[in-house]
C-alpha cells in the first residue's frame, strides 16, 4: 500500500510554520507527525502540500493509494483502520476526513459517494499553533510508549538525582552528569547524543531530541520538547523547539513554538499570561486579524529563521513570521510579519539577499547545505506575505 499524508483544511490555521513545511513535519511531542505515522505503518510516506513545497515534499502516486490527513496523529486503532480500506472507502472523525481509498486512475475525488466508516475514539489532532505545546504533553507520551516498549534505556549515571527513574529513557550516546529529573509528572525523553549539563533542573514530560542540549543549570518544565540538534539554557515552561535552534542563555520561554533555525538572543524573554488574565488572542492569517484562542496561558509562536537580539521582551501572544529579524528595547508589536527588520520603534524589510547570507552560514555551521530549493520556497514566501509588511 501506498500511504500519501495530505495537509488538509488546518494548514493555513498553523501558519507560519507550514509556510516552510508541509503540516506532516510539524513535530509534536518527540517525533513529528510523518516520523509518527511512518512508525506505526513501518512504511515512507510522501505528501500533498502547497506547489512551492512539493519539490522539496513531492508525491509519488501508485496503483492503489491511501490518503491520511496530516492533521492526525496515528493511534494503533486508527492504523488497523486505515490498513484495512478496501475501495471507495473513507474513515471519518466527525465531519472531518482522516483517511480515504484512492486509485491512480481516479482523477476526481467525490468522498460523499464513498462508504463512511466513522473513527469514535479520541485522538491526537494538531488543527492550531497553540495545539503543538498543549497538547505536547499527550504526544510525549504517546510517542515515548511507542519508541521505547520492548527496549532498555542506556544507565543513568550515579552523579544524577532521579525521582521515578522507571519513566525516563536514555538513547544511546546520551550524557548527563549532576542533573536532576523528576519524571513523575511526566516520562523524559534523552535522544542520541543528547546532553543535559551539569546543575540541569528538569521536570516531565520532555522530550530532548538527538544531539539537543540543556545547558548548564538549565531549568525545565513539562510538556516541553527541545528538537534535534538544538541548544536551550535559561528557563523553559510547556514549549516546543523543532529543531535546529538555539535558546542559548538566561530568560523566559514559555507556552511557546519555535520554527526551526530560530535564535533567541541573550536574556530573550516572553510573557505567557495578561496582565488581567483574559483569553489570549493570536494572529490569525486567514482572517487577518487577531482570533480568540480559548487560552489563558500562550506565549510565542516564531516561524523558521527568525531571530531576536539580546534583551528582547515579547508580549503575550506574539506570532512572528519567516526570516524576521527583531533587535532594540520595548515590546515589539504582537504580530510581526515575515521579512520584518528592527523592533518596537519601527520595521523595514528584511531584503531576501541578506536573509539568504545569514541563513547559508547558519545552515553550514551544522552541515547542511542551503539549497537552491530552500532558497525558491523562502523566495516565495518572501512575495506571498508582502502584503502584511508596512514599509
Amino acid at each position: 500500500m501506498n500511504y500519501i499524508l495530505f495537509d488538509g483544511p488546518s494548514r493555513n490555521q498553523l501558519l507560519p510554520f507550514t509556510y516552510t513545511r508541509p503540516v506532516a513535519d510539524l513535530r509534536v511531542g518527540i517525533l513529528t507527525i510523518r516520523e509518527k505515522w511512518e512508525t506505526y505503518l513501518q512504511a515512507t510516506t510522501t505528501t500533498v502540500t502547497e506547489d512551492y513545497l512539493s519539490e522539496k515534499w513531492p508525491m509519488v502516486e501508485m496503483e492503489i493509494n491511501v490518503m491520511i490527513n496530516a492533521s492526525f496523529c496515528p493511534t494503533k486503532h486508527l492504523v488497523d483502520k486505515i490498513q484495512n480500506l478496501k475501495k471507495n472507502q473513507a474513515i471519518f472523525k466527525g465531519e472531518e476526513v482522516v483517511a480515504f481509498y484512492t486509485e491512480e486512475d481516479q482523477d476526481e475525488i467525490d468522498l460523499s459517494a464513498f462508504e463512511a466508516i466513522e473513527f469514535e475514539e479520541k485522538v491526537l489532532t494538531i488543527e492550531h499553533t497553540w495545539d503543538i505545546f498543549a497538547k505536547n504533553a499527550d504526544a510525549i507520551a504517546e510517542d515515548f510508549a511507542l519508541l521505547t516498549k520492548g527496549r532498555d534505556s542506556e544507565p543513568i549515571s550515579k552523579t544524577n538525582n532521579i525521582i521515578t527513574p522507571e519513566n525516563i529513557f536514555l538513547e544511546e550516546g546520551a550524557k548527563m552528569e549532576f542533573a536532576t529529573l523528576n519524571a513523575s509528572s511526566g516520562p523524559i525523553y534523552i535522544g542520541r547524543n543528547a546532553e543535559i549539563m551539569e546543575g540541569s533542573v528538569v521536570r516531565g514530560p520532555l522530550a530532548l531530541c538527538d544531539h539537543a542540549t540543556l545547558k548548564l543549570a538549565t531549568k525545565i518544565y513539562g510538556a516541553t520538547t527541545i528538537g534535534p540538534h538544538s541548544k536551550v539554557g535559561g528557563e523553559v515552561n510547556n514549549s516546543v523547539l523543532f529543531g535546529y535552534s538555539n535558546k542559548g542563555h538566561d530568560g523566559f520561554l514559555g507556552n511557546s513554538v519555535i520554527g526551526e533555525w530560530c535564535n533567541l538572543g541573550a536574556d530573550t524573554n516572553n510573557s505567557n499570561l495578561k496582565n488581567n488574565y483574559a483569553e489570549v488572542r493570536l494572529w490569525d492569517y486567514e482572517t487577518e486579524g487577531f482570533a480568540k484562542t480559548g487560552l489563558q496561558f500562550c506565549g510565542l509562536m516564531m516561524g523558521d529563521h527568525s531571530k531576536c537580539g539580546i534583551n528582547t521582551m515579547f508580549n503575550t501572544g506574539t506570532v512572528i513570521g519567516v526570516n524576521a529579524n527583531i533587535f532594540g528595547s520595548g515590546f515589539p508589536r504582537n504580530f510581526v510579519p515575515s521579512y520584518s527588520w528592527g523592533g518596537s520603534s519601527g520595521f523595514t524589510t528584511y531584503l531576501t539577499k541578506k536573509a539568504f547570507e545569514v541563513s547559508k552560514v547558519v545552515m553550514s555551521r551544522r552541515g547542511i547545505e542551503f539549497t537552491e530549493t530552500d532558497q525558491a520556497i523562502l523566495e516565495h514566501i518572501f512575495e506571498e506575505t508582502k502584503k502584511f509588511r508596512r514599509d
